[in-house]
């Protein structure tokens, strides 16, 4: 969908490489500048798999690796070279730190004015907040999504997934598709200011039209706090999910294990019902999760089981979808990846790229450097050398 694209990514870490995976799967070219000789923090910070850390591996595939130091003249020179010949930049410091490397928006378009440039950052280019440091439970916390994630107590529970991160990189992705779009369309390029607090407060409309009206409270307890709507615990200590909301649903569940008694109460709060709620429990806890999972793919109710990590690559689901799949990375290591999109055939999937081992072949295709030229960069510490 994407061929024939070129994207020059500058980011590090995790928002701004997953929106450039999602490109990449969907085939456009990804030249993945690195610092020379660093390279992405993301590649050492744990955990790891290996030497490498899990963060990068799992957020780098099908780009190529060109390691530049852009502390040097030479470096930045490359940089710029290679950005003013792309369709999409993507970069993910600080603001203002692409613009006194002389990679900024600004520079770029004033040679390449169909340029489509994105900046990936938390709290956005402008603002009071602009250019504080932040991660993403600071995101989480500043877009009022940490405040509808509580526990029974009332207390904000952190995700264990990154959730901020994934939803920029995803919003990211979708900003420079229909960048392209205009792009293709009137030769226009664009400016691209993404930022994780603005995506998830996109997200917390609901609640906050409900808050607007004094009802702040009202999601959490439609969902929360209904029977039909809760994870119970299977007889093998495992657990599933009864999302039950429609009537139907509820009906059909109900029937399927003998007790229509409860039909009335679709919609039931457990805080109205809590002798049900402990029958549901213990029912639940008569079955084993394979058992319930089985009622669930018989019976048209909403029950699914609560896959475990280490065991959800290997489930039905998965299997059905080709979700999951490994590429080779270190000798005669592989890794698993999880599909982002499904455009691209996986015998055409290539593994996360060593840092720099792209840079010579990118250098000479991009930018016609011969081997000298390579040689002497290589010698003044501009790029790696050849090993």
């Amino acid at each position: 969908m994407l061929t024939g694209i070129t994207v020059v990514d500058f980011s590090r870490h995790l928002p701004g490489p997953f929106c450039t995976m999602r490109l990449a799967d969907l085939g456009a070219e990804v030249i993945k500048v690195e610092a020379h000789p660093a390279g992405d923090p993301g590649r050492s910070l744990g955990p790891r798999i290996g030497e490498t850390g899990a963060l990068f591996l799992s957020s780098n595939r099908n780009k190529r690796s060109v390691a530049l130091n852009l502390h040097t003249e030479a470096g930045r020179a490359l940089a710029f070279a290679l950005a003013s010949r792309a369709d999409v930049v993507v970069e993910s410091f600080r603001p203002g730190v692409m613009r006194h490397l002389g990679l900024d928006y600004d520079s770029l378009s004033a040679v390449h004015p169909s340029l489509v440039y994105c900046s990936v950052t938390g709290y956005g280019q402008t603002g009071d907040m602009h250019q504080l440091g932040g991660h993403d439970l600071n995101y989480q916390a500043i877009s009022g999504f940490l405040s509808a994630t509580r526990d029974s107590e009332g207390r904000p529970v952190p995700s264990e997934v990154p959730i901020a991160d994934y939803a920029v990189g995803l919003y990211a992705a979708e900003q420079i598709c229909a960048a392209l779009v205009r792009q293709c369309r009137h030769g226009q390029g664009a400016y691209l200011d993404v930022a994780s607090v603005d995506v998830l407060s996109s997200w917390m409309g609901l609640h906050a039209l409900l808050a607007h009206d004094g009802q702040e409270k009202a999601m959490g307890q439609f969902l929360k706090g209904m029977l039909a709507y809760q994870v119970y615990e299977s007889a093998d200590g495992k657990y599933v999910a009864l999302a039950a909301l429609e009537e139907k649903f509820w009906h059909n569940f109900c029937r399927a294990v003998g007790r229509e008694d409860w039909e009335t109460l679709h919609g039931a709060l457990i805080a109205d019902h809590p002798d049900v709620y402990e029958e549901m429990k213990t029912l639940f806890l008569s079955r084993t999760q394979a058992e319930w999972s089985e009622l669930g793919s018989e019976v048209d109710c909403c029950l699914t089981a609560v896959e475990e990590m280490d065991t959800w690559s290997g489930s039905a689901y998965v299997a059905s979808r080709e979700a999951a799949f490994t590429l080779p990375y270190g000798a005669g290591a592989e890794t698993l990846q999880v599909r982002v999109e499904r455009t691209r055939p996986l015998d055409g999937m290539m593994p996360p790229p060593r840092c720099g081992g792209d840079t010579r072949d990118v250098l000479k295709a991009k930018l016609n450097l011969t081997d000298d030229e390579l040689a002497r960069l290589e010698q003044e510490g501009v790029i790696p050398r050849t090993s």
